[in-house]
């Protein structure tokens, strides 16, 4: 995997962990992975990153960003001449 820009924090300031769920009523996350986010590679914030979508869509709690395809960079050249 190409690597990735530092990935900051989904956390929005509202830290209640829901009662039926154990998911942060704010973010989303679980408690482990709230844990596990300061000591995650960028590659494990990535994949935290992702389930977090698929619970927003699964939720009904999106954004218009949620719902857009992904684009992506095409990689560097390594033009030598």
């Amino acid at each position: 995997m190409a690597q990735l820009p530092n990935i900051p924090s989904p956390c929005v300031g509202v830290c209640v962990m829901h009662p039926t769920t154990s998911l942060c009523q704010g973010c989303m996350r679980t408690i482990g992975e709230i844990a596990e986010w300061s000591r995650a590679s960028n590659e494990r914030r990535y994949e935290i990153v992702l389930d977090l979508k698929q619970r927003r869509i699964a939720s009904g709690r999106v954004s218009e960003s949620d719902l857009r395809p992904r684009r992506r960079r095409a990689p560097p050249s390594s033009s030598t001449g």
